[in-house]
């Protein structure tokens, strides 16, 4: 898989683009003004970066993103546990659990989630 990773500050970017795509440079302006306290510089320097990166394109000033979060989220998730944990995902959700309990319904989601992606 492709190198998706991204700083938390990038992260953070991404999703008010993600959150509000497509949306004019503009009003990215004033969205990462308010929900990340930015000034305009460093809106414009991020955006231009994660532009040449890949992440996202600023076409006559309207921005959206070139990757969708959910495969920036999942290349995340693979290196963390790959990293972490050496590849075990039950050796990640028995840490993630760490003694917690979880409810019928979440145990129900995570069976079918497994039994999807099983291998037969």
């Amino acid at each position: 898989m492709e190198n998706l990773r991204l700083c938390e500050s990038d992260y953070h970017f991404m999703t008010v683009i993600w959150d509000h795509e497509p949306l004019h440079s503009r009003e990215l302006v004033e969205l990462c003004a308010s929900e990340l306290g930015w000034k305009k510089p460093t809106t414009y320097t991020t955006l231009k970066k994660l532009c040449e990166k890949g992440f996202a394109q600023n076409i006559d000033t309207v921005v959206s993103s070139l990757v969708p979060r959910e495969k920036v989220q999942t290349y995340a998730s693979e290196h963390f546990v790959e990293h972490t944990f050496r590849g075990s995902l039950p050796g990640f959700l028995a840490a993630f659990l760490g003694g917690k309990t979880i409810t019928e319904e979440e145990a129900a989601e995570l069976k079918c989630l497994i039994d999807a992606h099983r291998e037969d």
